[in-house]
């Protein structure tokens, strides 16, 4: 990525070293965000709700510490948004404006942004998503619609949307999202922005709405991880969050392995760019194939051929299972009722994408287990396959970012591709599902531009607890293919 003069596009790494060196302070850092959220809100609609007076007294407090030779940590004087459904203390958090939770106010932050501020990190404002992140737009009733910069016809992507716009326009040095379905890929892909989806369980969720306030149960599926303008600034945020939370602190730590090899030529890589079973865009397609021949033609081995013992339809249908079963429990009484009633009148042989959604909803406590184990096999598959390769190239999603949608009712949504309708639902069980599942880190590397001139991003999915290896391909990958570009007149 290139030096930008403007401090809103730099990176997170080179506004610390900006901040270190005195080139700036933190103070007029956030005052600069704070200046072309004002201008910009309206446009994109991203920062949703800021906390300025108090955030404004801690960068002068911050710069004053600096100024005495003094740091909290590696993040320390560094402005800061986070999404919306993560509690923060003092501020309001609506989870995408949440009936339910339109006034509530935290008393303590959840433990990532807990985390962010012990390293010193500034959290000045939330941004928005979809009502409690069951979307993969961006829009509710009482913030409206985060459109895309690229393109403000168009989604953002969700639920993370406003996270990853943040990013892309230059509101906030970095960010966190979540990701159960691909909810900070997505968005990251359509933005022209990085993001990471870590392996499962290393970022504590606790303080994220949905569950409830007070959830003390990590959701199945369901990761924490950063949004950022490079992949130097995903690796910075994974030191600062990843590892056990409180209750098990005590008793282990986390050491992420570093990367498996020192450059692209070393890198064993193999590429999976389309298959019937989630067809891609052929825009996107054409980009993505491109981008192999750039990484060949800069000594990159990269197999076409290569997959994992099992097909992508087998990953998706078993996503389905897992993903629909573990969100049932957040479903109200009567809702859930109503459902289990329609499973029960669906035909036998209904093997429609709405039968399949709503029996898995409702399935057995014995079915979720059976699903469970099929996933701990394909986990060992998985395993096998990164003996022989390193990382595994993908879409992260089957389109660029598509016109907004927003009619009521999603499981008859439909997305087109190349002209053929798909289940709107359904696009979650492709390519995001192949990380997601099997609770593998999926890091989204901002990869240029298709030909109609929107972001077009690819997905690396790393082994599991290899975090870094997955973050470090997608670096040596947008260095050879894009990386990220702020868009004009922003």
């Amino acid at each position: 990525m290139t030096d930008h003069a403007d401090p809103a596009f730099r990176s997170a790494t080179a506004l610390l070293s900006a901040l270190e060196r005195k080139e700036l302070s933190s103070e007029e850092l956030l005052k600069h965000y704070l200046s072309r959220i004002e201008r910009l809100g309206g446009t994109f609609n991203a920062v949703v709700t800021l906390d300025a007076d108090r955030a404004l007294a801690q960068a002068r407090r911050c710069d004053e510490e600096r100024a005495r030779g003094e740091a909290w940590g590696a993040l320390h004087g560094l402005p800061v948004t986070v999404k919306d459904s993560f509690e923060t203390e003092g501020i309001r958090t609506t989870s995408g404006g949440a009936k339910e939770y339109l006034a509530y106010v935290p008393s303590r932050d959840a433990d990532v942004v807990e985390r962010l501020k012990v390293a010193g990190a500034i959290v000045f404002g939330k941004t928005n998503l979809s009502t409690l992140a069951m979307d993969i737009q961006t829009y509710n009733a009482e913030f409206g619609t985060t459109n895309n910069p690229w393109d403000p016809a168009r989604t953002a992507g969700g639920s993370s949307g406003g996270s990853a716009v943040a990013m892309s326009a230059g509101l906030s040095a970095l960010e966190m999202g979540s990701d159960l379905g691909g909810s900070i890929r997505i968005p990251a892909s359509f933005c022209g922005v990085f993001g990471h989806r870590p392996s499962y369980g290393i970022i504590p969720t606790r303080g994220h709405i949905p569950g409830p306030p007070g959830t003390l149960a990590a959701p199945d599926l369901e990761t924490a991880g950063p949004i950022a303008r490079s992949a130097w600034d995903l690796d910075l945020a994974l030191q600062v969050l990843s590892g056990p939370d409180d209750s098990e602190a005590h008793a282990w730590r986390l050491h992420l392995p570093p990367p498996r090899k020192r450059s692209l030529r070393d890198y064993r890589l193999a590429a999976w760019l389309d298959d019937p079973a989630a067809p891609v865009d052929a825009s996107l397609r054409e980009r993505l194939e491109a981008v192999i021949g750039e990484l060949r033609a800069a000594g990159a081995t990269v197999d076409e051929t290569a997959r994992p013992s099992f097909t992508l339809e087998e990953n998706a249908r078993l996503c389905m299972r897992v993903m629909y079963g573990s969100m049932s429990s957040g479903l109200p009484e009567g809702q859930f009722e109503k459902l289990r009633a329609r499973a029960d009148a669906l035909p036998p042989d209904d093997d429609s994408f709405r039968a399949r959604l709503t029996r898995d909803t409702v399935q057995t406590h014995r079915d979720f287990d059976l699903a469970r184990e099929r996933r701990e096999r394909q986990r060992a598959l998985w395993a096998g396959f990164f003996r022989r390769f390193d990382a595994l190239l993908c879409p992260a999603f089957p389109t660029p970012a598509f016109p907004h949608d927003q009619s009521p009712d999603m499981a008859k949504r439909t997305l087109s591709v190349n002209g053929v309708a798909h289940p709107y639902l359904g696009t979650l069980l492709g390519w995001p599902a192949l990380a997601g599942l099997s609770s593998l880190p999926g890091t989204v590397a901002p990869v240029g531009f298709t030909r109609d001139g929107l972001p077009a991003g690819i997905q690396v999915v790393g082994p599991y607890l290899e975090d870094r290896t997955s973050i470090d391909v997608a670096r040596l990958v947008a260095e050879v293919s894009g990386g990220y570009q702020e868009g004009s007149g922003l």
